[in-house]
């Protein structure tokens, strides 16, 4: 009975493995068939009607005048622009060719595709987490299309007023459709928010035009988020809110990668770009707070126009007629907005001072204080619905010669991780420094007792340049409110080399000493040998 028993067991649990593995087998090939799903949809999602402008039913000559139109404004002979050249090409060219065809315009009609039924559709009813192809949908995941033109059009004095126009051509925005109902309603916009636009007054019929010839999708992103800036959004028609919305929540995000775009290592020196940089993380501010960057500018006022009941119009002149109610409005905001302070030193590790070629270390706490005492809280954005939490960006930068030497990410959301991250890198710089466990076990004491009262510590490294005397700059600023970015400065003399080159954090290569030691071994023994042949 015993052994019954046993290979009863033993068959039960070979037969749970062979699931197991089945199981797997199944989640590879579903994620494998929804990845080609997704991508036959994305190539099927061909609509010629509304890329040519025309409503559903249209007639020949329709669609010959509209083609006729858009290769006015699209063809690469009148267009120079490469995202025009490729938006004829691919869509207007195609959606022509499909609507002239007298059997492909009746198979679209009929079925929605130009080569007809395309088939049945099948769903599975299995889990979400089966499905999720990336890891996480919750997460905006860019394009690669995307990252490539942000790297190709990052120019080292980027302006801010100019990183929106870097902003807008990402191939997320070129998907956002193109009705020729939009037309109208877009025309107003742009007479609204013109003065916000980038355009040379002296040459604004020339301008004006060069405008309108960039690629529909863009034009239309670009006007939707100026817009939104000067907070102008409440007469859109039905179709242009879906579009701005999807437009609204993927800025941020994108932004996030101009920023990184900009402060890839560049230089022979490894550094990046200042200007695009700061200027990625003021227009993120402007899109939290729907502030225009023209007001940006000014930063006295600025500042105010995140707060309840304030108007570009009329900032500070109706202030003193405020109710008590709009007064705790405003106030209750206030408390919201925080703080930061610097502490920043730069050195080498067992070294008085820093020589060309040094490893320098940078160490830098980071205090955040809010008036209301919390701490990583989402930030006051009632003209962005959308989730956005604090992002603080360190950059320790020359702005002499525009360059970043050392950026990062600090957030103040999570303690515990900051409380377990600063341990560890204190833990592990004391017993470089040689420090005693007492010693050590104190100065992480004091590291997570900052921690918990809202300081976050930064370390990090980058090589030390040529002799000379740099004036840097270390930026604190967050990507979400106005005026509570924060700088100060760091003078760095960097000396001529006089140490070994392989001392690093002040201590000298062992390799280096071990081939000194052999050096004199092998004249002590010479010597030895010299004598014992002299005494033969």
């Amino acid at each position: 009975m015993y052994s019954l028993l046993q290979s009863i067991s033993t068959f039960g649990n070979f037969t749970l493995m062979l699931l197991w593995v089945f199981m797997g087998i199944l989640v590879f090939y579903i994620k494998t068939i929804s990845r080609e799903i997704l991508s036959s949809y994305s190539e099927s999602s061909f609509e010629p009607f509304n890329i040519l402008g025309l409503e559903p039913g249209a007639s020949d000559s329709d669609v010959k005048k509209a083609y006729r139109r858009l290769s006015v404004q699209y063809h690469p002979d009148k267009n120079p622009d490469p995202a025009a050249h490729e938006y004829f090409v691919e869509y207007i060219s195609k959606a022509y060719q499909a609507l002239t065809d007298p059997i492909s315009r009746e198979n679209f009609e009929k079925y929605g595709h130009p080569d007809g039924r395309q088939g049945f559709q099948m769903g599975i009813a299995l889990p979400q987490f089966l499905l999720d192809i990336d890891g996480s949908s919750s997460d905006i995941t860019v394009n690669n299309d995307t990252l490539s033109a942000y790297f190709h059009s990052m120019k080292p004095s980027l302006a801010p007023s100019k990183v929106i126009e870097v902003c807008v051509r990402a191939a997320e925005f070129l998907e956002i459709p193109v009705r020729r109902s939009d037309d109208e309603p877009l025309q107003k916009l742009f007479m609204t928010v013109r003065s916000e636009l980038n355009l040379d007054l002296k040459n604004i019929k020339k301008e004006h035009s060069k405008f309108w010839k960039q690629h529909p999708a863009i034009v239309k992103t670009e006007l939707l988020i100026q817009a939104h800036l000067i907070r102008e959004t409440t007469s859109l028609t039905p179709d242009l809110e879906c579009d701005f919305k999807l437009a609204l929540e993927l800025v941020p995000r994108l932004l996030e990668e101009l920023l990184e775009m900009a402060i890839i290592p560049r230089s022979s020196n490894g550094h990046g770009w200042l200007r695009p940089a700061i200027g990625a993380i003021e227009l993120s501010e402007c899109i939290v707070q729907a502030v225009p960057l023209s007001a940006r500018k000014a930063e006295e006022t600025a500042p105010f126009l995140q707060l309840p009941h304030f108007k570009r119009s009329q900032l500070l002149s109706e202030a003193a007629d405020f109710t008590s109610l709009k007064i705790a409005d405003v106030e209750k905001v206030i408390e919201m907005i925080p703080s930061l302070s610097i502490e920043v030193t730069c050195g080498t590790q067992g070294e008085a001072g820093i020589q060309e070629g040094d490893l320098v270390t940078i160490e830098a706490w980071i205090t955040l204080k809010c008036p209301n005492g919390l701490l990583g809280a989402l930030p006051h954005a009632p003209y962005y619905p959308f989730h956005k939490e604090e992002t603080f960006w360190l950059l320790l930068a020359d702005q002499t010669s525009n360059s970043v030497w050392f950026s990062q990410i600090v957030s103040f959301m999570d303690e515990s991780a900051a409380v377990n991250v600063t341990s560890t890198a204190v833990e592990e710089r004391m017993e470089v420094m040689g420090l005693s466990p007492w010693e050590r076990s104190l100065a992480i004491k004091n590291a997570v007792e900052r921690v918990n009262n809202g300081s976050r510590l930064v370390l990090g490294k980058f090589l030390g340049p040529a002799e000379g005397i740099y004036n840097l700059t270390c930026y604190m600023m967050c990507d979400s409110w106005i005026g509570c970015d924060e700088k100060r400065s760091v003078k760095l003399k960097i000396g001529k080399r006089t140490r070994a080159r392989g001392a690093v954090n002040g201590q000298v290569d062992d390799a280096a000493d071990e081939n000194v030691e052999e050096e004199e071994e092998e004249e002590v023994e010479s010597e030895y040998s010299d004598d014992g042949e002299n005494q033969m």
